[in-house]
């Protein structure tokens, strides 16, 4: 859940660009106008071959030497992922006119290699004035077309991150049962920050967290795939997780009765198990949401065994972030003095990444993910309410963990 903003499509645009070319005479500029072809290419359908030439070269040793790989290592996408994004954005980027947005070589820039700046930016998290030497174009031209970027993939693919319908969720429960143990979990959740600089002027005890960072926080709940189901951003990071839960749509939607709201798996004991999700410590322990026993000499063999099987499942959505952070990794690296209003967008669109890969199939390289912790330096902040109904479903959890 973002804050709700805009999304301007002018449609006219192209129509003017027409119009404004019938009226000029003589001789012809030497910026050559975009050619489309049959198959959606662009003038500048060479620009991989000249950016891997360039690049793949370089010192750091981790360039993979396959091109295939080398590909997935800059972008964080295999070439038919990347074709697949380009196509859920190309309608918008190319509905308005790319005034200014040329290479070196005088050439607009065709859709692909604008998809290519922009994931790159978001990809190494590198300086703008960085990320366009590698493609030959200025600072400005990376800005625009990250931010053109983010605005139509923020629209044009939000629909790979959503709540799953009734049988999508009898799925994920069952995967859920089959690796870790607990029967009926929905999913877990998880927060993370994203640490930035701020000016003096916007600078509030709001935005300063517990470590003295300025950062806003990004909460996610995830599927046994690591596939984020619900997010919220934009939150200051002052706040803490349990409060930053309560403001979320998730908990309105739970408290109300319109979510969480599935199938009651019924035990061989007896006891009845609504649907839920795990989370840590630091959030409270209510109908819907289980957390674990607190660690302490008076724990039985049952609430032990809890406990572990608590611990397994709730790693996934810190693996998620971990593999987020890594792949996005804009959001692990200090962001210089960012537009806080559209900050949130810039985090949903690496979430909706992060979804697309796994959705298209396609495998990170194991050194994608984060080699620490997704919030390093941070340490939870126990959240002391306790839902009877809840404490109930997790003694009831943890008896059953003994079969």
């Amino acid at each position: 859940m973002v804050p709700p903003k805009k999304y301007k499509k002018k449609k006219n645009d192209s129509k003017q660009l027409k119009k404004t070319k019938n009226k000029k005479k003589g001789k012809p500029k030497s910026i050559r106008p975009p050619v489309p072809l049959e198959n959606g290419a662009a003038i500048d359908s060479d620009w991989w071959n000249s950016f891997w030439t360039k690049n793949s070269s370089t010192p750091d040793s981790n360039v993979p030497s396959d091109e295939e790989e080398g590909f997935k290592y800059f972008f964080r996408v295999s070439k038919k992922t990347f074709e697949y994004i380009c196509s859920l954005v190309r309608e918008d980027l190319i509905s308005r006119p790319p005034s200014g947005l040329i290479n070196i070589e005088g050439r607009l820039l065709s859709v692909e290699k604008q998809v290519a700046i922009a994931l790159r930016r978001l990809a190494s998290g590198e300086s703008q004035v960085s990320v366009g030497a590698s493609f030959g174009v200025g600072q400005s031209t990376v800005s625009q077309v990250t931010w053109r970027f983010i605005e139509a993939l923020e629209e044009r693919g939000k629909h790979h991150l959503s709540w799953p319908g009734s049988s999508r969720m009898e799925k994920i429960k069952s995967e859920f049962e089959l690796s870790f143990g607990l029967p009926n979990c929905c999913g877990a959740i998880d927060a993370t920050h994203i640490v930035m600089t701020l000016p003096a002027v916007q600078t509030s005890d709001d935005w300063c967290d517990q470590e003295n960072n300025f950062s806003m926080f990004l909460q996610g709940i995830v599927d046994h795939e690591k596939r984020f189901l619900d997010i919220v951003t934009g939150w200051p990071g002052g706040m803490t997780v349990s409060r930053l839960f309560k403001f979320s749509g998730f908990y309105e939607l739970c408290k109300s009765g319109d979510r969480m709201n599935g199938d009651v798996r019924r035990l061989s004991e007896g006891a009845d198990i609504r649907e839920y999700i795990v989370g840590g410590v630091d959030y409270p322990l209510l109908p819907w949401l289980i957390t674990p026993y607190e660690d302490d000499d008076d724990l039985s063999a049952a609430m032990l065994n809890f406990n572990k099987m608590h611990e397994a499942t709730r790693s996934v959505a810190v693996k998620a972030f971990s593999v987020l952070k890594g792949s996005w990794r804009i959001l692990n690296k200090v962001m210089w003095r960012p537009d806080k209003r559209k900050l949130p967008s810039i985090v949903l669109v690496c979430c909706l990444l992060h979804n697309i890969v796994i959705d298209c199939g396609d495998s990170l390289h194991p050194d994608v993910a984060l080699s620490c912790h997704h919030d390093s330096g941070y340490t939870g902040q126990r959240c002391k309410q306790v839902d009877p109904l809840g404490q109930l479903l997790r003694d009831n959890l943890a008896k059953y963990s003994l079969h």
